[in-house]
């Protein structure tokens, strides 16, 4: 006798279908088995479709499983899906399950690798050891030696102090390397110190900038720099943020809280993200890249790049402090190129010593972007004072004026004015734009050309008002 070797008659006459075996039901010793496809078939082709979607839908689902678990898993889905009735069933679909790991491991991203944790269980993770060595010769630390002054019970102090930054290598000329980094990361500083990647430091210094996007552009001298530094640089390639897709991996390079060259990574979180905030001097209003890759104090200027290793965006700022986590923004490098090359044209200017400073004989205000909305008048310098014999007072500025823009650079506060003069000797001659008030209660554009004069040696004498 063969144990449960039965075969049924479920269709007799005087048995109802669906009730269970009827009258007619016999022994049969020797049951009749159907033919059978030999392996390579229909069947096997879909039981490969079955154990591919099963063994992506383990690994890409949970990220991590113990091997033997996602055998027994699939082997159940399998099981489920009407197959291992039978022992040559069962050896079939082991020979596929094995044909479908050996297809999904041959078609793996070659960036993912298995890391253990431990109690045979591995976790995918995104190897980007190639795109960080190639392109951290590229990224540099940013210090910015600053004086801090302050009113105490009516005295003034001051503190001498260092803030930290990123910067990227973006190109050179015949006698300078360019690097572009945030305009913040080098608003108001006395001197500017560059890092490279093998720890050597220079002195650096700014060529132009673009503080209505939070951007500038250093320079240091291709002299200054050893031939050993040299060898070990590199200039940065520029990506195509405008082609980015949300979800595709992201990795940031910079001096994270200054303590060197660090690296994070994540994803692209959202594109043409709208926010604002304050770079030194005004509010930045413009679109981000938000990513999750972590971006920290130190991180600004540094890169933001996509699994190729191009820079698809400058590091900007993290929002919300210590209160969120995940959400950093940066520069789309699209918009950010256009100004970076303009900027990198610039005449690279040094402070001169203040006695050798040209004077343009002015006092004024800042009209910054609340006080502009207010009185809806043009954000600049708005002029209180011009002093007679001056090269302001030859140009014929006069009180209510408001300078817009010194040799090219935009002005948004009398800090930012004065801080150009500062790399201007008396007797250079000027391009100023100023907005000058109408008849009916508008303002004009002019173009004013100023010659400097020397410091005076005394307060000189306002011109007399109309």
């Amino acid at each position: 006798m063969y144990e449960n070797d039965y075969t049924y008659n479920t269709h007799s006459e005087n048995q109802p279908a669906g009730l269970g075996p009827g009258p007619d039901m016999r022994f049969n010793p020797h049951p009749e088995k159907s033919p059978r496809k030999k392996n390579g078939g229909t069947g096997k082709k879909i039981l490969m479709m079955i154990c591919l979607g099963l063994f992506f839908g383990v690994f890409g689902g949970l990220g991590f499983m113990a091997a033997t678990s996602a055998t027994e898993f699939i082997r159940s889905g399998v099981a489920q899906a009407g197959f291992l009735q039978e022992p040559e069933e069962e050896i079939l679909v082991e020979e596929v399950v094995e044909e479908a790991t050996e297809v999904a491991e041959a078609i793996s991203p070659a960036v993912s690798t298995e890391e253990s944790l431990g109690n045979n269980y591995t976790a995918i993770v995104t190897d980007v050891t190639d795109v960080v060595n190639s392109v951290m010769p590229a990224v540099v630390s940013v210090n910015n030696n600053y004086t801090e002054t302050y009113q105490y019970f009516g005295r003034e102090f001051s503190n001498e102090g260092q803030a930290s930054g990123s910067g990227i290598i973006v190109g050179e000329n015949e006698t300078e390397l360019l690097i572009v980094s945030n305009y913040h990361v080098v608003y108001e500083n006395d001197m500017l110190e560059v890092q490279f990647a093998d720890g050597s430091m220079v002195e650096a210094q700014v060529k132009g900038s673009d503080p209505s996007m939070d951007l500038t552009v250093l320079a240091v001298a291709l002299e200054d720099i050893s031939s050993t530094t040299r060898a070990n640089i590199a200039i940065a390639k520029l990506g195509d943020s405008d082609s980015l897709m949300v979800g595709e991996p992201a990795i940031a390079i910079g001096n994270a809280m200054g303590y060197g060259q660090s690296v994070t990574t994540g994803v692209v979180s959202a594109l043409d993200r709208e926010s604002s905030y304050y770079n030194g001097e005004s509010e930045v209003n413009t679109t981000f890249i938000q990513t999750d890759a972590a971006i920290n104090p130190g991180n600004s200027g540094g890169a933001l790049l996509n699994i190729k290793g191009e820079v698809i965006g400058i590091n900007s700022n993290k929002v919300g402090g210590d209160l969120i986590e995940g959400m950093g923004y940066a520069i789309p490098i699209s918009a950010a190129r256009p100004i970076i090359e303009e900027l990198m044209l610039m005449e690279t200017r040094i402070a001169v010593d203040e006695e050798n400073r040209g004077y343009l004989g002015i006092y004024g205000m800042t009209v910054d972007e609340e006080y502009s909305e207010v009185f809806n008048i043009p954000q600049g310098v708005f002029i209180t004072e011009v002093f007679a014999e001056t090269g302001a007072y030859d140009a014929g500025l006069k009180y209510g004026d408001i300078i817009t823009e010194f040799d090219g650079v935009d002005i948004y506060s009398m800090e930012t004015l004065q801080k150009r003069l500062s790399f201007y000797q008396a007797g250079e001659t000027v391009t100023l734009i100023i907005m000058s008030g109408d008849a009916m209660g508008g303002y004009a554009e002019k173009e004013v050309v100023v010659v400097l004069g020397e410091q005076p040696t005394e307060a000189a004498p306002p011109m007399p008002q109309n």
